[in-house]
């Protein structure tokens, strides 16, 4: 009789003293010929231990490093229904999706799963503002350490947040040494390089969570099958006028200036003409990459992606958007405004064209926590950006967004929707979206006003 052992090993889970018979009831597990020993990926750890004790089967375990812990709260935790909702779907199964709006208090149902299933916890994050954001709101509830891995810290503790980059880096080092994994922004987690953070984890409790967990690849499924199914959902629509602020958007359709209108048809003829002289296809899976292909292949496809990319900029960055834009500043005057871009070059366009601050992913960081700093006071009461606030940094205050510029992802628009809000008395946040009329602009918006968080806006 051989004695049947688990061991962590580089992200897998090495087994020992296995005996044939017991093979048919291991599902994953695998001969590895290079080390003659038989292997399954780490995150199989729960469906083993799991079987093990179900057909009753002797092992040891020296795989898990980690055990029960009795955190201490120092800060009572009070759930809001929704939260409480969430709770009790999650654990069911102890593993899983949840999916709620920005504002609307992921962290804190984080807090209360924490301390429900009392074991050492890794929490991933996208960024280093929001590894710092969770840091706080944890030190703020915990009475224990919480350490930090990633932006230079190198921290373990019972508690730690990490971001993706730096907990992928280590997995298979510290991946036996969390019982439960948080995915905060988890529709990160099924990246070709992120879901390996999941993959070499033993930990049996899983968490994700998410503003909207649909991608533009459509690797839902890979989400869902490395942390869990989607459990519990609520919406946007569900939640304004009580844990989120009431809230109207306002599509507004701008005429272009007649200069930016003759070049935009140009250039959009030049590009319509190659794709039906190619036969490409955009409603085919591989349209894209097709387009991509051909224009690379001859000097007229060149032009015509030259002609796509100059027609797309006029639609997003006009001068006639601009104008508007100024507009709605000065109408809004007394509030605290969000202008989202679609790329670096209009947001630094509109700042400077403005004397406003702008905030991407070149700022430096401690200039980053300045622009925030002011905005939060109200000394900046405009803070333009473009993409990295759309997820990751909180800005409680705003109650004004305007997206000069965006793309046709539902989850971008949702996440920028959600940064205008947070709910405090007496608050109504305002969404406007400013589109070109009559451009490829105005048909990505509308198949985006589909989704339900758009119910009641309005088209001007």
């Amino acid at each position: 009789m051989m004695n049947l052992s688990l061991h962590f090993d580089k992200g897998t889970i090495l087994l020992k003293g296995v005996e044939d018979e017991n093979l048919l009831y291991l599902e994953g597990v695998v001969w590895d010929e290079r080390t003659n020993s038989y292997r399954a990926p780490a995150l199989k750890y729960r469906d083993i231990v799991s079987t093990l004790i179900e057909k009753r089967i002797s092992f040891k375990d020296h795989a898990r490093k980690f055990s029960i812990e009795n955190y201490s709260i120092k800060k009572a935790i009070q759930p809001r229904s929704f939260q409480k909702e969430a709770l009790d779907a999650w654990i069911v199964e102890k593993r899983g999706v949840v999916t709620m709006p920005t504002g609307s208090g992921k962290t804190i149902l984080a807090l209360m799963i924490i301390s429900k299933i009392s074991r050492p916890t890794l929490i991933h994050v996208p960024t280093i503002d929001l590894m710092r954001q969770w840091k706080e709101v944890l030190a703020e509830y915990f009475d224990t350490p919480i350490g930090l891995f990633g932006g230079g810290y190198n921290e373990i503790q019972k508690i730690t947040v990490a971001t993706y980059d730096s907990a992928l880096l280590h997995v298979q080092h510290h991946g036996n040494l969390f019982g439960l994994l948080v995915f905060d922004e988890c529709h990160h987690l099924p990246g070709e390089q992120y879901q390996f953070t999941a993959l070499g984890s033993i930990a049996p409790f899983r968490l994700g969570l998410t503003a909207t967990p649909e991608r533009n690849d459509n690797k839902e499924e890979v989400l869902y099958e490395i942390c869990g199914p989607l459990c519990y959902e609520v919406h946007i629509d569900e939640l304004s006028g009580s844990s989120l602020a009431p809230y109207e958007v306002k599509t507004i359709e701008v005429e272009m200036h007649q200069e930016d209108r003759e070049k935009y048809e140009i250039a959009r003829e030049c590009y319509t003409n190659y794709l039906r002289k190619a036969r490409i296809n955009f409603d085919q899976p591989n349209g894209w990459s097709v387009f991509l292909r051909k224009t690379s292949e001859s000097p007229e496809g060149r032009q015509a992606f030259q002609s796509y990319l100059f027609q797309k900029k006029l639609s997003q960055a006009s001068q006639a958007k601009l104008d508007l834009l100024w507009d709605l500043i000065i109408r809004h005057q007394g509030d605290r405004i969000l202008i989202f871009t679609q790329d670096n070059e209009m947001a630094y366009r509109v700042g400077k064209t403005f004397f406003l601050p702008v905030l991407t992913h070149h700022t430096k960081l401690h200039e980053r926590e300045v622009f925030l700093k002011a905005f939060r006071t109200g000394e900046y009461p405009v803070l333009i950006t473009s993409k990295v606030l759309n997820e990751g940094v909180d800005v409680p205050d705003a109650n004004v967004g305007i997206i000069v510029s965006g793309s046709g992802s539902i989850r971008e628009h949702v996440q920028r929707l959600g940064r205008i809000l947070r709910a405090r008395p007496g608050k109504k946040a305002m969404l406007y979206e400013l589109v070109s009329k009559n451009t490829s602009e105005y048909f990505t918006n509308q198949r985006r006003r589909q989704h339900r968080a758009y119910e009641g806006s309005t088209s001007i």
